[in-house]
């Protein structure tokens, strides 16, 4: 079976996060990936050592690096060069789309704007990732993951009155903004097939963001105030709500209809006598009593571990809970294996592996994971040469006045 996006090639013009996760999505959709990299030095992620105090090596290789540049080739060019720049708009002749991450103003200098790579394919999808989006006072200024966490409101969110923000690790936002990125690009590319149209498109890290967070937004917008504090000792439903365990484990209740569970609740903790008590028969004497109820069952849950309260609630009825999990929880997790968000893969340097899948599934068109990042500069003769008819001496020459 053909693959989605096989058949369409992308140039991929980024660096660290946004723009090369996007790049890699459509790569796991089956496009040809051609990653174009400064001739010294390259995406500086290949040089990251540590970040957020986690290192990122294994056996010689970077662990982040690898996440965001599978399925691709690597070439390195030197865009300041004049040569290195017809390499490029050669490229974009034969590519569907050019995706770029750089500051604004970046790619209009070294000619790599929509504007000039247009002119040498009328049908290119040019794609932008940014920090801030196109247009506003601080469109220009430069961007991490952190301040887009910041300025979008997500750090806020997650935590209760009187904690200090808290940004959550693994770059989010960068990743938010990646995502948007290819889902605008395959849009894109579907808008070109059926009325013939090539575009620029933008996803920015603040949008994406603010998209992830976007019912918080509208619920301020509506209300004139944001949702209520979440207080996990006074939760409005104590059914939506976590508790602890005795071996420090964490249990999630997520029970929205809770006068339908309530009896099976009372029976998982052996609350029968409260099943019918006045102040917690319903789901408002519940809300209205809820740092009664909530420290009754605080007090119920730590009496066994996770595992056995786990145990206790399967056998209680339609109940909706699940364990809290760490990352380390997840990377074991037989469901994630059994969904192929987690799967094996033979690396040719590093060995038999375990990496993340791909989140969806198309049952004609089968996602997957062909290749691992590129070493550096790894395939510029082989995309120069098959792709554009490069000669060795052509090749030779453009070495030497290290354009490549």
């Amino acid at each position: 079976m053909s693959m989605a996006l096989e058949g369409i090639r992308v140039l991929e013009w980024g660096h660290w996060h946004q723009g090369p996760l996007a790049a890699r999505i459509l790569g796991d959709l089956g496009a040809e990936v051609v990653k174009i990299e400064e001739r010294v030095e390259g995406d500086p992620m290949r040089g990251l050592g540590r970040i957020m105090g986690a290192t990122t090596g294994i056996h010689g290789r970077n662990c982040v690096f690898e996440h965001h540049n599978r399925n691709k080739k690597s070439i390195t060019l030197d865009l300041t060069k004049e040569s290195g720049k017809e390499i490029v708009y050669k490229l974009v002749e034969k590519s569907d789309v050019f995706i770029q991450n750089m500051r604004k103003g970046v790619a209009e200098r070294l000619g790599m704007d929509y504007e000039t790579l247009s002119r040498y394919n009328p049908r290119l999808i040019y794609a932008t990732g940014s920090g801030w989006g196109p247009k506003g006072p601080i469109s220009n200024m430069p961007s991490y993951d952190l301040v887009g966490q910041a300025r979008s409101g997500i750090m806020t969110v997650a935590v209760e009155p009187g904690m200090p923000p808290m940004p959550l690790r693994g770059g989010v936002g960068d990743q938010m903004g990646g995502i948007m990125t290819a889902f605008s690009i395959v849009v894109a590319l579907l808008a070109r097939e059926r009325q013939g149209i090539s575009q620029e498109v933008e996803a920015s890290l603040l949008g994406s963001l603010t998209h992830l967070l976007s019912l918080n937004l509208e619920f301020r917008l509506a209300m004139g105030h944001e949702f209520a504090p979440f207080v996990r000792a006074r939760a409005g439903n104590p059914l939506w709500n976590h508790y602890k365990c005795k071996d420090d484990r964490w249990i999630m209740l997520a029970m929205a209809q809770s006068d339908r569970h309530w009896p099976g609740v009372c029976k998982a903790l052996g609350l029968e006598h409260l099943e019918k008590d006045p102040k917690f028969s319903t789901m408002e004497e519940r809300g209205q009593n809820a740092a009664e109820l909530i420290s009754i069952m605080d007090a119920i849950f730590a009496t066994k571990t996770g595992a056995e309260w786990l145990e206790i609630l399967r056998n209680s009825g339609d109940l909706v809970f699940e364990a809290v999990h760490a990352m380390s929880d997840v990377a074991e997790d037989p469901q994630m294996r059994a969904n192929d968000y987690i799967i094996d893969y033979e690396h040719p340097a590093l060995g038999r592996i375990s990496i993340t899948g791909f989140p969806m599934h198309f049952s004609q068109t089968p996602e997957s994971v062909r290749m691992p990042a590129p070493e550096f500069g790894e395939h510029t003769e082989e995309v120069l040469q098959n792709t554009l008819g490069f000669t060795w001496e052509e090749l030779t020459r453009l070495k030497d006045e290290e354009v490549i």
